[in-house]
């Protein structure tokens, strides 16, 4: 969001109530609380959509795309989405002129890195932190540790 900002894009971001304010402080120029209204009902188009969060199905994706729009998905709530849109959104990119597309691995080269490295440096780009996990907190959350640890509250 932040470094489509500084290419002077018109950013709406999608988000829960508690990161309403959060999302306006990072460059957002509209805000949408999905718990309140739903984005693909407010009528408005978008040309590129990167969903972090992949809760939404191909079709709703393809609704709201202008022609020649392109939704990337970061993540997935689960395996049923992944697989939706890996099979949908390649026969809806193939079929129309709306991609729906997984995202790949990024191919960054050093002169890339180092313009992100001068936008942070300079302040036009701030790492937003949601919240911290402790280690063992994360092999919990990949079921690597079933129980907690001795000493763990």
């Amino acid at each position: 969001m932040q470094i489509a900002k500084f290419f002077d894009t018109e950013v709406t971001g999608v988000c829960s109530t508690s990161k309403v304010e959060t999302t306006h402080s990072i460059g957002a120029d509209f805000v949408i609380d999905y718990t309140k209204e739903d984005f693909k009902k407010k009528g408005k188009q978008y040309a590129l959509i990167i969903d972090v969060v992949g809760n939404r199905s191909v079709s709703d994706y393809k609704r709201v795309l202008v022609p020649n729009g392109r939704c990337i998905t970061i993540g997935f709530t689960s395996m049923g989405r992944l697989l939706q849109h890996a099979l949908f959104g390649v026969w809806a990119s193939i079929t129309g002129n709306k991609k729906v597309d997984l995202m790949g691995t990024a191919q960054m080269n050093r002169e890339d890195l180092i313009f992100v490295k001068e936008l942070i440096e300079a302040g036009k780009v701030k790492p937003v932190i949601d919240r911290r996990y402790s280690l063992s907190d994360v092999l919990k959350l990949l079921g690597i540790l079933k129980k907690d640890t001795p000493g763990e509250k």
